[in-house]
């Protein structure tokens, strides 16, 4: 990978559930090691564009590039492509029969072809990392929100993506839960990590973001710097947003 290829572009993205065009077109560019927060209104495409970018959803039109491949075209190796790519989703979507340790093997062994003792050390070191290891031999139902959801990055994180996608990771948490997770998130982003994070922490998104990405009805309506987005907002749907978040 070149240091001038993005590891996210977005071409022109177009996405409709039947007459609803939900993305109208988006181009957006993710650079590597660098953090670009999504924010906006309910309904305003966030998530969608998210499930578009690992073809979870399949784009009505337009391209999705990762580090240049356009993993659209109908001969891209899709499952191939989607290795270098860890998602964190709002919901945990942990196994609830399988211990923590379980959880966070078996996409290891089933995916990678990782022997069970590799597959059990990437993931004792990916849970310390999140500060859980002492918890792998716990159920998820013996867990906190918080420490599900930090069992779910841990799971991630060690399939060895060269990038991350955040759905609303902390909006299922209660409140006093929600610092724990985005600690894990900074330090991440500290580290180097490529990351496009649908959020709605402004301060979480002002403090650690590269760029922040405002996005109304289908399309951005603003993106740069968080103290340019933030604090700065030159169309009144951005401004309208943020009084009602700050007042919120």
């Amino acid at each position: 990978m070149t240091s001038n290829v993005p590891a996210i572009e977005l071409r022109g993205l177009h996405k409709s559930f039947g007459d609803n065009e939900v993305l109208k077109g988006v181009d957006l560019k993710v650079r590597s090691r660098d953090v670009v927060c999504v924010i906006g209104a309910s309904g305003s495409g966030k998530s969608t564009l998210l499930r578009c970018v690992n073809r979870l959803e399949d784009p009505t039109d337009g391209q999705v590039l990762i580090d240049g491949i356009d993993i659209t075209h109908p001969d891209c190796d899709l499952d191939l492509v989607r290795q270098r790519i860890g998602m964190v989703f709002q919901q945990f979507n942990l196994f609830p029969h399988l211990k923590v340790i379980d959880n966070v093997t078996l996409a290891q062994r089933r995916v990678l072809g990782r022997s069970a003792d590799e597959a059990r050390e990437v993931a004792m070191a990916r849970l310390e990392r999140v500060g859980l290891a002492e918890k792998a031999s716990s159920f998820p139902a013996q867990l906190s929100g918080g420490q599900q959801q930090r069992v779910a990055i841990a799971r991630a994180l060690a399939m060895d993506p060269e990038m991350m996608l955040f759905d609303e990771a902390t909006s299922a948490l209660d409140p006093e839960l929600v610092g724990e997770v985005l600690d894990v998130m900074r330090t991440l982003a500290s580290e180097g990590m490529t990351m496009l994070v649908v959020t709605h922490e402004m301060g979480f998104a002002r403090r650690v973001a590269d760029q922040v990405v405002f996005m109304d009805q289908g399309v951005i309506c603003e993106q740069g710097p968080p103290d340019q987005v933030l604090e700065s907002p030159s169309t009144p749907r951005l401004q309208q947003f943020l009084k009602q978040v700050l007042e919120h």
